[in-house]
């Protein structure tokens, strides 16, 4: 997320009340989670396990809950809680605004589209031309949607991330503030909900089809003329390439990558990134042959039992 207008270190550290380490000028443009950020940005971190990631990012502002050397050409924030403390700017910089009308007047329709009744469509929204967007749709603040896009009833673009911390009274929500964007000729059938970004944007690129009851994360990134069927889940912070296709029921954790041309059969559980080109299924999901094999050898486990009380006889 850039923020409207240049800042200080030391405008935002008087934001969130901390010292700071760096030049008082020192050039603040936005605010990202770790994996999207740029030059400018803000990135936060609380845990020693992460240090060094965050520290060596391309964020070249850090608040960090812990007084460290300030690598060369960034600055630091020292914050008690930098989660807070990141939250705190999300609220200044990105504030909620409330709707009073089921269509904002913010919003831009395209030429040519259709918006069936009950639908609702919140503040600084674009949809492009010739859409047609069914009843009881909810699109969220800042979502953008490009031409010839269908969204069946019930769908929901832009809800909160599922990010939160686990503090002793209870899990504390990271504020999300990013986008949904949709490219050119997508389907998105119904009931289907896509989380808008934390700080980036949530991404459905050009091209691809996506069944009823599916569910996708923050900021995931689905590449051009994918095909998702129904009850698919996956987890924030995903890359899926190319024309992948997902049947239903796969499970897809975070931070992973889905080459492309992948084809993941229906119930597959993905726990680690996957080659593009090849087809998979099962639990953790594996490439065919392997998966195969690996049947196949659980499938001999009796006869070698049954060989062994033989000689354990003889």
């Amino acid at each position: 997320m850039k923020f409207p207008e240049k800042q200080t270190l030391k405008d935002i550290a008087q934001l969130i009340n901390c010292d700071y380490v760096g030049d008082a000028d020192f050039p603040v443009l936005g605010m990202n989670e770790i994996h999207v950020v740029e030059p400018g940005d803000i990135v936060f971190v609380d845990h020693p396990k992460y240090y060094d990631k965050a520290l060596q990012s391309a964020a070249t502002i850090v608040i960090i809950n812990k007084k460290v050397e300030c690598p060369e050409g960034k600055a630091l924030l020292i914050s008690d809680d930098p989660f807070r403390d990141f939250n705190a700017l999300s609220n200044h910089f990105k504030p909620f605004q409330a709707s009073d009308k089921s269509i904002s007047d913010s919003a831009k329709i395209g030429k040519g589209t259709i918006i069936q009744p009950n639908v609702f469509i919140g503040n600084n929204v674009t949809i492009g031309e010739n859409c047609v967007i069914h009843s009881n749709v909810s699109i969220y603040d800042d979502a953008i949607l490009g031409d010839n896009v269908t969204i069946h009833a019930g769908t929901v673009l832009g809800a909160n991330a599922f990010y939160y911390k686990n503090r002793p009274e209870g899990f504390d929500r990271l504020l999300s503030c990013g986008r949904v964007v949709i490219e050119d000729n997508v389907d998105i059938g119904a009931s289907c909900t896509i989380d808008k970004g934390v700080t980036g944007d949530t991404t459905i690129k050009a091209g691809t089809k996506i069944d009823n009851l599916v569910q996708i994360g923050h900021d995931t990134v689905i590449g051009k003329k994918c095909l998702i069927a129904s009850q698919v889940g996956i987890a924030g912070c995903v890359i899926i390439e190319d024309e992948v296709t997902i049947w239903g029921q796969v499970g897809i954790t975070s931070g992973i990558t889905i080459g492309k041309k992948a084809v993941i059969s229906a119930k597959a559980g993905v726990s680690k990134s996957l080659e593009g080109g090849k087809s998979y299924f099962g639990i953790p999901a594996d490439d065919f042959r392997t998966k195969y094999k690996e049947i196949a050898s659980i499938r001999k486990i009796p006869e070698i039992l049954e060989t062994i009380k033989k000689q354990e006889k003889k």
